[in-house]
């Protein structure tokens, strides 16, 4: 923490894609995320194939790291359909995984998802038409639901909200237009109004735009690596805010 603690300094990045040749090829960024930060808050894509070799790896690039560290799952951690190996993995590195959880930390509260996909506005996929599209449709329903669930559990002045796959269509402009409905879904950002939130981190679009708003200003950060890397060519691809201390 800082000495004074006037702020939480958050350190947020996405898309990491883990593999088996990242051997000491992230460490050296970890560690400047350790020595300028409070927080690490991951959005997802922990791993490329989520195979527990990958996560093993990256619990390693983690070693020099000492904060509290965050993370939602990502659509790449789920392609192995290793899902509970690669969370024990991590939570016995103590990296807390949010999956429809919260926790608190130095006065800030965090609810995570995956999140899912859908479109955006009155291009958002209806529910409606084969069973395919419906179970298409509900699985992004439900992770709605589980976000609104985590939110409503969140009692702190300071809030953020974590999730992969975009709320809004501000932060994935610069996408195709075709896969927009296969990187977030509007209806995510209802709940995100509704609670309301300080902030949103997420990843997924890795050539859409470094932030929006949502409907009610909310601010949105997409901070998938590739994102940081092209906004911010002359930093590290990492995205730090500083919140308020208010414990």
């Amino acid at each position: 923490m800082t000495d004074q603690k006037e702020y939480v300094r958050l350190a947020a990045m996405a898309d990491i894609h883990c593999s088996k040749t990242s051997q000491d090829a992230l460490r050296p960024l970890f560690t400047q995320i350790n020595d300028q930060s409070d927080i690490l808050v991951i959005g997802g894509d922990l791993t490329d194939y989520g195979l527990p070799e990958e996560a093993e790896i990256l619990v390693e690039e983690l070693t020099d790291v000492h904060i509290p560290i965050i993370a939602v799952l990502g659509n790449h951690d789920y392609e192995a359909e290793q899902i509970d190996d690669l969370k024990q993995i991590f939570c016995e590195r103590g990296i807390t995984i949010l999956d429809g959880d919260t926790c608190e930390i130095h006065g800030i509260s965090f609810a995570g998802i995956k999140g899912f996909g859908g479109g955006f506005g009155q291009g958002t996929l209806g529910y409606w038409g084969e069973p395919a599209i419906k179970r298409f449709v509900q699985e992004a329903l439900d992770e709605t639901l589980r976000l609104e669930s985590a939110l409503a559990r969140l009692q702190t002045e300071q809030r953020v909200a974590v999730l992969h796959y975009a709320p809004i269509r501000e932060t994935v402009e610069g996408e195709p237009p075709e896969i927009f409905p296969f990187l977030g879904c509007s209806r995510l950002e209802e709940p995100l109004n509704r609670a309301p939130v300080t902030a949103v981190l997420h990843g997924h679009a890795h050539a859409g735009a470094p932030e929006g708003r949502t409907s009610n200003d909310i601010p949105v950060y997409n901070v998938s690596l590739p994102v940081l890397q092209r906004a911010f060519p002359d930093q590290p691809p990492f995205r730090i805010l500083e919140l308020p201390y208010t414990a």
